[in-house]
């Protein structure tokens, strides 16, 4: 609980600060403030402390330190991703976030999307000392992606995956992860694109990403069910796209009566855009494009329409839980979290920037324990 986190944020700060018994803490408003928490959250949290006998309200006055509450141990969050300059910065803000409301730190590394070098980092977070792991592993370049993430389970020291869940787990399996539920995501920007009229709707996709076979599922399955029209040639993946082979799709979109694309990506559906009004097409009228990412999307020309997940939100909610899992124990319930993205509707695909029903905040659609 958020709760329990700030109240050993608060200890934390008891015991760097130096305060004395009967100084009196900030107001609840102002730890509230601090903490980037709700009044409720930070009036349970200093609940706890008086249950422990740590502080004490007084009546009109204030909360005042009634003794000092064991010395804390500073937590260390040893955080691994795939790349620290696309999509990943905004994970990294909110794990930050959550560690520091906490009073606990991070050790950051990237794997560089290199199975090697991804275990060669685990074990430098480990040898630092971290007393849990924040991980997105490799497992789209894994042989055997599953055993991949069952020999996690060795790992000395509680760990969450982030954007990542195991692919064929045993029933039992005690893994806990934070994800995006790309599946909607890509059903919400389909849906819309038809909502516009498009039948004839494209795929430029990417291979081996970490989330690459997952978005082609959702645009096959998409497509399928909103009735879009099959054109075999318009729907391409490849592991990297050149310029060429994009100006080369562009004039296949518009030989082939194409008239919106979905794209695995915002770099390449910013490429796609100029090559469009390159061979005369224009965006949106010609050529209507949504993107998946939202990373870059909105400096597109026209401003992409894009998919957003909810990179920052994952992050937090990833650390509290490890967190937790480092104070608790196992005695906390494997945790399997999807949260749905948004919508972001720019001048792209030509409809409203106001549409309520996909411009909404991204919230929990799955949890289980």
């Amino acid at each position: 609980m958020k709760s329990e986190v700030v109240a050993e944020a608060l200890r934390q700060r008891i015991s760097d600060e130096g305060w004395g018994i009967g100084t009196k803490l900030p107001t609840e408003p102002e730890l509230a403030e601090s903490y980037a928490v709700g009044l409720n959250t930070v009036r349970r949290a200093v609940g706890v402390l008086v249950d422990e006998g740590v502080v004490v309200r007084r009546q009109g006055s204030g909360t005042y330190l009634a003794s000092l509450p064991p010395t804390p141990r500073r937590r260390l969050l040893g955080v691994l991703v795939p790349s620290t300059s696309y999509y990943y910065p905004q994970v990294i803000e909110g794990i930050e976030r959550a560690a520091t409301a906490a009073g606990a730190g991070v050790i950051l590394a990237s794997s560089e999307n290199r199975l090697a070098l991804e275990a060669e980092q685990t074990r430098r977070l480990l040898d630092n000392g971290v007393d849990g792991l924040i991980l997105v592993p490799n497992l789209n370049l894994a042989d055997d992606p599953q055993a991949h993430v069952d020999a996690l389970h060795r790992l000395p020291v509680p760990y969450v995956l982030v954007e990542r869940r195991p692919p064929a787990p045993a029933p039992d399996d005690p893994t806990s992860y934070v994800a995006t539920h790309h599946l909607g995501g890509v059903y919400a920007a389909m849906r819309h694109l038809t909502s516009l009229g498009h039948t004839r709707i494209g795929y430029l996709g990417r291979l081996r990403t970490g989330t690459a076979a997952v978005i082609t599922e959702g645009y096959e399955l998409a497509a399928a069910a909103l009735g879009v029209d099959p054109v075999p040639e318009a729907v391409v993946q490849r592991v990297e796209w050149s310029s060429e082979e994009i100006q080369a799709y562009a004039a296949m979109c518009r030989g082939s009566g194409v008239t919106a694309v979905f794209c695995h990506g915002d770099r390449d559906a910013v490429m796609l855009l100029g090559h469009a009004r390159r061979l005369g097409m224009r965006v949106p009228q010609d050529l209507a494009v949504v993107a998946y990412d939202d990373d870059i999307a909105e400096f597109g020309d026209p401003a992409l329409t894009a998919v957003a997940p909810p990179k920052a939100d994952i992050g937090t909610l990833a650390a509290e839980f490890l967190l937790q899992r480092i104070t608790k124990g196992p005695e906390i319930p494997a945790r399997r979290l999807e949260l749905q993205p948004r919508l972001v509707v720019r001048a792209s695909c030509g409809g409203s920037d106001h549409a309520a029903e996909h411009n909404h905040r991204a919230g929990p659609v799955a949890a289980t324990a």
